[in-house]
């Protein structure tokens, strides 16, 4: 599939990392043509590459680069916005979810701290005509105290099933669309079923929150702000579509980048936008304080699973985990022992390098791990391909920049959210519950491959 420009939908015909074994070939969606009659260039009209297009090879998704997507883009939240405007009668509720990676981005770009960011943010997002703007900091703890469960139970069934582990994160849409349509059905059953933090927020935002509001599904424009391009492909999933009212969990992803770029059609400068309150009805706030899950910038499953696991599993306190790298930075360790036997080894795989290796050694049989966080981006989420870039500066220091704002707010463990554990009663009926595995979990599809002319092996 052919990497899009955001700017002009042209792709770009480079691929950023090295070829994956049965990568197509890309294709021009746009070229100059030239007549014989006159000699006069002429360009063809501007292809749109659907989502039944993408083949997940090593361009366009698996980089996190551009993506041409025309049900999602900040263009069509101004749609949904006039529409409202001028259909007062029919209009939707419209609701913003915020990632925290997002955030820190903006944060970076306009000299602010990250509640300062929120609060102007919201406040100019609710100028355009947006109702509620939310944080999915919030359901990333849904999707973190399921994936914990759903990590010990895998790991007492071992003796069992060959393929409970080890568990690969499947929170990275890049990641999860390469996994099924490169090595489909060899590792589906690896991947853990816990839904995205976007897509638990667009569970949340059409279920409990649309019930409170009197409101159906179809009634919501639900939006989420990420730092990733494939956060579109991913809302775009059947799997997270209501055939009974015609509507989709999240339908629209906007990247940081847009996010941007709404400022700047607006004539706007956020660090000029007066503040408005935050929406407390789903965030991790306390007295106008946001929060966030420690272990990194892509959400902190490693840590989370690897404490819950030590204490659940063998009764053990871990207050620190201390990281081995391996080859690169993107590719570290952890392990726990005991009297020189180790318990538990988990891993976190960034970039698709690490992932190709990660995959070969389960192909071989000697993948040491009992869980892996994986994701396509080198860096993890906040160097996300959506997020927002500084010419002039170099992106190692850049990135420092993101993840210093990122680290500054105050860690909460999911475990030690009240509201949650409320709404898992009221929303959900309790852990464990048919809803809460309707709601919290996915299933993953393997694609088969189609023998055509384009298919190359490297």
């Amino acid at each position: 599939a052919s990497r899009i420009s955001a700017e002009n939908w042209q792709p770009s015909l480079r691929l950023k990392d090295p070829p994956l074994a049965g990568a197509a070939v890309e294709r021009e969606a746009l070229r100059e043509e030239r007549s014989e009659r006159d000699g006069e260039a002429q360009k063809l009209e501007k292809a749109k590459i659907t989502l039944n297009d993408c083949l997940a090879c090593s361009g366009c998704i698996t980089s996190a680069e551009s993506v041409l997507i025309t049900q999602q883009s900040h263009e069509e939240l101004y749609k949904m916005l006039t529409f409202n405007k001028v259909t007062p009668t029919e209009q939707k509720l419209v609701v913003v979810s915020v990632s925290p990676q997002s955030r820190a981005s903006l944060a970076a770009k306009c000299k602010m701290n990250i509640l300062e960011t929120a609060k102007k943010l919201t406040s100019f997002l609710k100028s355009l005509g947006v109702h509620y703007v939310f944080d999915t900091t919030f359901s990333r703890n849904f999707s973190l105290l399921e994936s914990q469960r759903e990590f010990v139970k895998r790991f007492q069934k071992q003796s069992e099933d060959k393929k409970a582990l080890p568990m690969l994160a499947s929170a990275c849409p890049g990641w999860i669309c390469y996994a099924e349509k490169t090595h489909g059905s060899f590792i589906i059953p690896y991947i853990s079923t816990a839904k995205s933090p976007q897509q638990v927020m667009g569970s949340l935002i059409k279920g409990h929150f649309a019930e409170q509001q009197h409101l159906t599904p179809d009634q919501i424009y639900h939006v989420t702000v990420m730092p990733c391009y494939d956060k579109k492909l991913e809302a775009s999933r059947p799997d997270f579509f209501s055939q009974e009212y015609q509507a989709r969990d999240v339908d629209c992803v906007i990247t940081t980048g847009e996010v941007l770029r709404l400022l700047e059609q607006e004539g706007i400068s956020l660090p000029d936008v007066d503040p408005a309150p935050l929406d407390t009805m789903f965030s991790c706030i306390r007295e106008e304080e946001l929060t966030s899950h420690s272990g990194g910038g892509s959400g902190g499953y490693l840590e989370h699973i690897y404490k819950y696991a030590a204490k659940e599993l063998f009764g053990i306190q871990v207050d620190t985990i201390q990281y081995k790298p391996l080859k690169n930075k993107d590719f570290q360790e952890v392990t726990l022992e005991k009297d020189g036997v180790v318990l538990l080894q988990f891993a976190l795989a960034y970039g698709f390098r690490n992932i190709q290796n990660l995959v070969q050694k389960l192909k071989r049989g000697k993948s040491p791990y009992h869980y892996v966080e994986v994701m396509a981006c080198p860096s993890g989420c906040l160097n996300g391909g959506g997020q927002i870039r500084v010419e002039g500066e170099a992106s190692k220091d850049w990135l420092q920049q993101v993840e210093k704002l990122y680290e500054s707010l105050r860690t909460e463990a999911p475990e030690e959210n009240q509201r949650v554990d409320e709404l898992y009663e009221q929303w959900l009926g309790g852990p464990g519950s048919a809803r809460a595995l309707r709601a919290l979990h996915t299933q993953y599809h393997a694609v088969e491959k189609t023998s055509t002319g384009f298919n190359i092996k490297w």
